[in-house]
């Protein structure tokens, strides 16, 4: 588990901490690989929001990466796995896009740089997102023959930008997220985590209760977690049917 401080230590690629607010933050922090998911930030990610999930004291959660650059380029395709490691992996992705829908108080991703595929979904999953000026957001599961995205888009965007995001592929910018309803505000790119921290100081502000309640209220009328979950069901067989995600050396 990462040092409360927030400073990830020296084998881990992802960081934890929470404030007097009751704001965790969990940060990517694999920078040299533009924050590329593979499978131990995985776990990490799973872990922080399981103790993030158990703590009484979070109010809000803020999902960022230590570099203003990017949030996530998505799954490092140059991770070395057998046919098992693919599958576990995809098995866990799925895990972290429902761990991160059905967390129980608010979720707000920092969408700065390169939002990315895995990054991407990531960032969906949340209740809410806010852009950097920098933004470069896409959804390349069309290109790459993956069946994700569906399940949280639609929820977000509509049936309309859902379709044009996915079947495109076609990378927006923060001007062009914001119109879509993909963010909900934008900011300086080298302050979007402050600007999330400031919507998660609004949030947090409220009594917890109650916004827990109407988070509850929300996805049961939606049943956002039963399409995420349903999608990922689908998306861990074809990786263990299917051509799987591309590898790269």
């Amino acid at each position: 588990m990462s040092a409360e401080n927030g400073n990830p230590s020296e084998n881990e690629v992802t960081s934890y901490s929470v404030d007097e607010q009751g704001i965790a933050v969990v940060r990517l922090n694999r920078p040299q690989a533009r924050n590329a998911i593979n499978t131990q930030m995985l776990l990490e990610l799973l872990e922080h929001l399981a103790v993030a999930r158990g703590d009484e004291a979070v109010r809000v959660l803020v999902i960022s990466s230590a570099d203003h650059l990017g949030l996530s380029a998505g799954a490092d395709v140059r991770e070395q796995l057998d046919d098992e490691g693919k599958v576990r992996r995809m098995q866990l992705f799925a895990d972290l896009y429902d761990a991160v829908v059905a967390f129980p108080k608010p979720t707000i991703a920092a969408c700065h740089g390169d939002v990315v595929g895995g990054g991407a979904e990531i960032a969906v999953a949340c209740d809410m997102r806010v852009g950097g000026a920098n933004l470069r957001m896409r959804f390349p599961g069309a290109a790459l023959g993956v069946p994700v995205g569906p399940a949280r888009l639609i929820t977000l965007c509509g049936l309309a930008a859902a379709k044009y995001l996915l079947l495109s592929s076609r990378t927006v910018g923060a001007d062009e997220a914001l119109r879509l309803g993909l963010v909900n505000r934008v900011a300086p790119a080298a302050g979007t985590e402050q600007a999330a921290l400031e919507l998660a100081a609004e949030v947090a502000a409220h009594p917890p209760e109650a916004v827990a309640q109407l988070k509850r209220m929300l996805h049961e009328w939606d049943d956002v977690v039963g399409r995420s979950a349903a999608e990922g069901r689908g998306q861990v067989e074809w990786q263990r049917s299917g051509p799987g995600l591309p590898t790269r050396d």
